[in-house]
């Protein structure tokens, strides 16, 4: 679940699918740790106050909470935020950060994972956490670029072919609803634009193969988007053989490319320090 859950347009998944447990699981098993190692990287700790938009099931927050202990405070916000329990320096809001406001210059770290690529209006909430960071402090952004993940081993070419086309229907799916699933890219030169300074990219590829978490999380997404892939022009044969072929011991396939970036902003009269 990411912040846009239940808008229309905006974020795709649904929160209330049979399958969204799954899809978490396979997030966290694929990214959490580059994003704590990630997160480390900002220099979070005790007495942090941080801001995680789009929290989901939640475990980039209570890591957050660990690291901020016990003077720190981390708000956890998702427009449906039941998978994150309260506990100590967590507390978990039902917001919405694309009209409901965010506090000024109130936080020492805002995260942001796979959620602005889904908004239309990513461009006016990166100008709200860049607004609700306090001088000095970092926004941290990953999300993916899905231009590239190609098939690298496949039976055959037609099963290239199909795999191809899954993609293609599952961008098509993003943009329906009013996303870029190519914005990781822009996200850099976007927080630049904000009034960010030491933005530091750090592009990602993994290699998806048969029970990895990153093709478990593109097997999940056949039956989470199930409906937006058929409307896209997939047919239900088709979504059968490709959930084989990724189930095929002989498939891999690059991932897409993640795009792990955060950026600082700047105290008054500080100069641009981006690297």
């Amino acid at each position: 679940m990411r912040e846009s859950l239940g808008r229309a347009p905006g974020y795709v998944f649904d929160n209330d699918s049979e399958h969204n447990d799954a899809l978490h699981r396979c997030l966290t098993d694929a990214y959490d740790t580059m994003t704590f190692a990630r997160l480390a990287e900002t220099g979070v700790t005790t007495g942090w106050r941080c801001l995680d938009i789009g929290s989901g099931s939640g475990t980039v927050a209570r890591w957050l909470a660990e690291r901020v202990a016990p003077t720190g405070e981390v708000t956890a916000t998702d427009l449906r935020p039941h998978l994150v329990q309260d506990g100590p320096c967590l507390t978990a809001v039902e917001h919405d950060v694309v009209t409901d406001p965010l506090p000024e210059a109130e936080f020492d770290l805002v995260v942001a994972r796979l959620v602005l690529q889904h908004l239309p209006e990513r461009l006016a909430v990166l100008d709200k956490l860049v607004h609700a960071l306090k001088p000095g402090g970092w926004l941290h952004i990953e999300e993916f670029d899905a231009s590239y993940e190609p098939p690298l081993l496949t039976p055959d070419e037609e099963s290239a072919r199909l795999y191809t086309a899954f993609l293609d229907a599952k961008c098509a799916v993003m943009r329906a609803g009013g996303g870029d699933p190519h914005w990781a890219r822009k996200a850099p030169a976007a927080m630049r634009a904000a009034g960010l300074v030491d933005i530091d990219p750090r592009p990602r590829i993994e290699l998806r193969t048969p029970g990895s978490p990153g093709l478990r999380m593109q097997l999940n997404h056949t039956y989470h988007l199930r409906d937006g892939l058929l409307a896209a022009g997939m047919t239900e044969t088709q979504l059968a053989d490709v959930r084989a072929l990724m189930r095929d011991p002989s498939f891999c396939a690059a991932s897409s490319v993640i795009y792990s970036v955060h950026g600082r902003r700047p105290r008054p009269g500080e100069r641009d320090g981006t690297r």
